[in-house]
């Protein structure tokens, strides 16, 4: 990974190992490369979120192998970190505090469990059905339109209003 700047570095002590993680703008990530074909539901999330304007879709890489094991498919808007999708289907989005406490709080998310302080924003969702795949790309649009500017009131408001599709 030479030549990427760190924005900063964080760890956790999960099942006896301690795991670091970088948290990187889009352009600290080196070269861009395609987002990989992605299977079942998660391919229609995928497809989905890179059709939106002012998206750019890149590999998300094995988190100590950038450039040699892929492991999904990332999503930015701008240079900030919209989410992104692992191949075996865990949903990771990177959205506010606020938005964090309600999707969790109403059950329409998990707490990101890795990375400690750094990623205490962050979110996961499980994404394996049809279902799934609505509600990972609501999630998704959710955390788009809070990167293109729609006010967080409002962010709520929709999450309040949200009829979960399962």
């Amino acid at each position: 990974m030479q030549g990427l700047s760190v924005i900063y570095f964080a760890s956790a002590f999960i099942s006896g190992v301690t795991h670091y993680f970088l948290i990187m703008k889009l352009s600290e990530k080196g070269p861009i490369w395609p987002v990989p074909v992605l299977t079942g539901p998660a391919e229609v999330t995928s497809q989905t979120v890179q059709a939106w304007p002012g998206v750019v879709s890149a590999t998300h890489w094995g988190l100590y192998s950038v450039g040699e094991k892929v492991d999904g498919a990332e999503f930015h808007v701008n240079d900030a970190d919209l989410g992104h999708i692992h191949l075996g289907g865990d949903v990771h989005l990177a959205t506010s505090g606020a938005l964090r406490e309600v999707l969790v709080g109403a059950g329409l998310a998990e707490p990101f469990p890795f990375g400690g302080a750094a990623y205490a924003s962050w979110v996961l969702f499980r994404l394996r059905t049809s279902a799934d795949a609505a509600h990972a790309t609501w999630l998704f649009e959710l955390n788009y339109r809070r990167l293109r500017g729609v006010p967080e009131a409002e962010l709520l408001t929709a999450v309040a209003a949200y009829q979960h599709p399962v």
